[in-house]
């Protein structure tokens, strides 16, 4: 191989590598982080009202992330009353992506699936 060639694959992989790393940023304060570690991990019981989700409610800082881990034999999900975050299916066995708090408040949450199963978060 050339140097001229050695030089264009170099040139770019270092191009490619840039634009898959400005591709990543996300911006937005409930996004899902990376990987399912979290600061704060939320127990999906099953359909039992406001004993759903264990705890509750749950209490952490601005800045912490929160999973949930479905310990249930069927398909849920956490979803904010209003807008904001929603976790998507999350399947028997499973565990959320990691969402993180950026504002203090209190955020009340359900099951799309199950409108009954309720919870709350409280970051301060």
């Amino acid at each position: 191989m050339s140097s001229y060639s050695s030089f264009r694959l170099a040139f770019v992989v270092i191009g490619v590598s840039l634009i898959v790393s400005a591709c990543g940023d996300s911006s937005s304060p409930t996004a899902p982080a990376a990987s399912t570690a979290a600061d704060v991990t939320v127990t999906i019981q099953g359909d039992n009202g406001s004993n759903s989700y264990a705890p509750n409610p749950v209490s952490m800082r601005v800045g912490q992330t929160v999973v949930w881990r479905n310990a249930d034999s069927i398909t849920h999900t956490a979803t904010q009353d209003g807008a904001g975050f929603n976790t998507g299916t999350v399947a028997a066995g499973a565990t959320s992506a990691a969402t993180m708090m950026s504002t203090a408040g209190t955020f009340t949450y359900h099951c799309t699936i199950h409108p009954g199963m309720v919870g709350t978060i409280n970051v301060q």
